[in-house]
């Protein structure tokens, strides 16, 4: 892919063919970033920094056309191979201030993804005080026109109950043409999307696209649990891509660096295909996915997890009420089952302020919690229990006992929200204490399951010292990755699902490490289609956990349809089974049986959507994915009586396929199906309102 170090083209240093993407350098050493028929004007330095006393060229909302970026050129740069991946450093210095950087692209040969990196380090003899480093900066992207006007720009809104939310909307509509002959600039503003206090995916996803008529797309992914922001604009009638982690603008972080020192930015990946638009990108990106993770059993065997919680206990736990739940799990085919919330309340006060010590309470187990996770056993399951590890509530012992140097603070004080402090995992007592936790639980308890939720957002962060509150949160998220990565050492068995509240930390740095994602807090059925639906663009389907919390008085209609939602991710099943009828518990116990048999095919399949992605109002939704042998396909009616009772899908990749379709799911669905192989078209009707269908396509087996 690259020339070594000392056989350099004067013009071109490195190039990933499959992204059709080249680092360049001019004359003066400046090195950027594009495709290669893309003018030199249209790219933008390879690397863009600000600093105090160093800002921009020309003033604005852009992190863009930076002075200190404009001034970094050229040292040298290098390549090495990685097993199966190859690591390209180059390297530029800015002889003004003696910051150095090392930017380093990743790249797998024949992959549609490129991994980027930046450490920052001061060779000067000043101290530097840094307000922005962008990761990644892409230019030169133009559409099939080879301008602007038909690329689409594609974004999701995240949000507590309503996650994975994508919108489109035309690239000129975000980024109006201002004429720049006119008045000889470009213009000031940008496209953008950010985070905003510790919750990474509160507002919207770290994630975001650009596509074209033709089918062409960029899709870009930011991996941090801190800060991160991407923006998109215009730049010499080309769009450019700059991809950060936290800045001084929008999350309140800088960072000092004294003469010797460095910084690491968050990592991002950039995803460029050439056709198949956003579903051709998501499959790429989520084969990137699979490979960054940590490598961990249940990514193999998706067991099924069963979790008190949902539209069912709701955080109010006993023995009594345990028991029954435990014995029809089993029966149902649950594998994991799930203690969550409230496990540990014994106070007439409440939980919530009062957390932190993560003792099981005598009045909820009058025998000891030990009795239930031995019941769990018995019936073939692995116990987990729920676990807010980064909280201590302000009423908790903890609170008093703990170190302050051991919490977030601000100014010197405390923080409090909604009730809680929130541990600082750099300080070594607030470690201590987790590890002496987790390690009872899982070592001496036998707990095989941790769901690790997050329910505050702690604001811009903490300062410890002079540090900024942004570069205190980034560093205390650092540590808790660390921290995470140090259990599943400890207890390499072990599970760690990562719940924000639902989806509100659904990043790839958080994902890297804990082996599922829960999507999200919805409790109603009919509103989680399309966040089930979508989920596959936060996560890999192996790692997205859909609720199915089915109900004894639910109709038969109902319960397939909370239940067909789950079943090409990874099912958290929940509800009052043990108060079923047979009828009922039949449908739960052959989804489950269900999703047994299609599970291997899960782990290895790219996911897609005939009907693109969904709307948060869309009365038919369909969500796919992509196997070896098989696709899978599970489609929605959410739509009034009055409505069509049927719709056409578009498949590709099967045109010309003699497929049978078959139904998976439910068994009893009054469902038909029509597939014309030579367009690739299927009509699938659904009668009734309220309605879903598990699909399989594959070629007829011989006898």
């Amino acid at each position: 892919m690259t020339a070594a170090v000392g056989t350099v083209d004067r013009s071109r240093l490195w190039s990933h063919p499959e992204l059709g993407l080249h680092a360049v350098m001019d004359a003066t050493g400046s090195v950027r970033l594009g495709t290669p028929d893309q003018d030199w004007a249209g790219l933008v330095p390879l690397v863009e920094v600000t600093a105090t006393g160093h800002g921009r060229l020309w003033s604005g909302e852009r992190f863009i056309e930076t002075v200190i970026g404009d001034r970094l050129t050229y040292r040298d740069h290098e390549t090495i191979q990685d097993g199966t991946r190859e690591r390209t450093t180059i390297r530029l210095a800015d002889p003004a201030t003696g910051l150095a950087a090392e930017v380093t692209l990743e790249a797998r040969p024949g992959a549609g993804f490129l991994r980027a990196a930046v450490r920052l380090v001061n060779e000067g003899a000043a101290p530097l005080r840094l307000e922005s480093v962008t990761t990644l900066t892409l230019g030169g992207i133009t559409g099939a026109d080879g301008g602007l006007d038909d690329l689409t720009l594609h974004w999701a809104d995240n949000d507590w109950l309503a996650e994975c939310r994508w919108r489109q909307a035309a690239f000129r509509d975000r980024v109006v043409p201002l004429s720049r002959a006119a008045h000889g600039h470009e213009g000031r503003g940008c496209f953008e999307r950010y985070s905003q206090g510790s919750w990474s995916t509160g507002r919207h996803l770290p994630i975001g696209a650009l596509t074209d008529r033709e089918g062409r797309a960029w899709l870009w992914q930011i991996e941090s649990s801190a800060g991160w922001r991407f923006e998109t604009g215009e730049r010499e009638g080309a769009a450019y891509v700059a991809l950060l982690g936290p800045d001084d603008a929008h999350h309140q972080w800088h960072h000092t660096l004294a003469p010797g020192q460095e910084f690491h930015t968050v990592p991002a990946v950039l995803v460029r295909t050439e056709a198949g638009g956003l579903d051709a990108a998501f499959g790429e990106l989520t084969d990137y996915r699979r490979g960054l993770r940590r490598d961990h059993p249940d990514h193999r065997t998706l067991p099924v997890i069963y979790n008190d919680y949902m539209n069912t206990l709701m955080g109010d736990p006993t023995t009594e009420r345990l028991l029954p739940l435990i014995e029809a799990a089993g029966t149902a085919g649950a594998e994991v089952f799930v203690i969550d919330a409230g496990w540990y309340d014994d106070d007439a006060q409440g939980w919530w302020d009062a957390v932190g010590a993560w003792e099981a309470a005598p009045r909820r187990f009058p025998g000891g919690i030990e009795e239930v996770l031995d019941a769990i056993r018995r019936r073939g399951m692995t116990p987990g229990l729920w676990l807010e590890p980064e909280v201590v509530g302000v009423r908790s012992p903890l609170a008093r006992t703990l170190p302050p140097e051991a919490f977030f603070r601000r100014g010197g004080l405390r923080l409090t929200e909604h009730g809680r402090h929130h541990l600082d995992l750099r300080h070594p007592a607030a470690r201590a204490h987790l590890d002496s936790v987790v390690d009872r639980l899982v070592g001496e308890w036998g707990v095989g399951y941790l769901k690790l939720d997050y329910n505050i957002n702690i604001g811009p962060g903490t300062e410890s010292g002079p540090e900024s509150p942004g570069a205190g949160l980034l560093g205390h998220h650092r540590a808790h990755l660390d921290w995470m990565a140090s259990l599943l050492d400890r207890h390499p068995g072990l599970v760690l699902e990562n719940c924000g509240s639902g989806g509100l930390r659904m990043d790839y740095a958080q994902l890297s490490v804990a082996q599922i994602q829960s999507t999200s807090d919805q409790q109603d059925p009919r509103r989680y289609p399309p966040i089930a639906a979508a989920a596959a663009t936060a996560a890999t389907p192996e790692q997205a956990a859909v609720w199915a919390y089915p109900q004894p008085d639910h109709t038969l209609d109902e319960i397939t349809f909370t239940l067909t939602g789950a079943l090409l991710g990874r099912v958290h099943l929940s509800g009052f089974l043990d108060r079923m009828d047979d009828d009922r518990f039949d449908l739960v116990r052959s989804a489950i049986d269900v999703y047994k048999e299609i599970r291997p095919d899960i782990r290895e399949a790219r996911p897609f959507w005939p009907l693109g992605l969904p709307t948060w109002e869309d009365a038919w939704l369909a969500h796919g994915l992509r196997g070896q042998h098989s696709t899978y396909l599970t489609v929605w009616r959410r739509e009034p009586g009055a409505g069509p009772t049927s719709r056409t899908l578009t498949l590709p990749h099967l045109r010309g396929a003699h497929l049978h379709p078959a139904v998976l799911y439910p068994a009893t669905a009054d469902a038909t199906t029509d597939w014309d192989a030579a367009t690739g078209k299927l009509t699938v009707d659904l009668p009734r309102p309220d309605t879903a269908v598990l699909l399989r396509l594959s070629a007829p087996r011989s006898p």
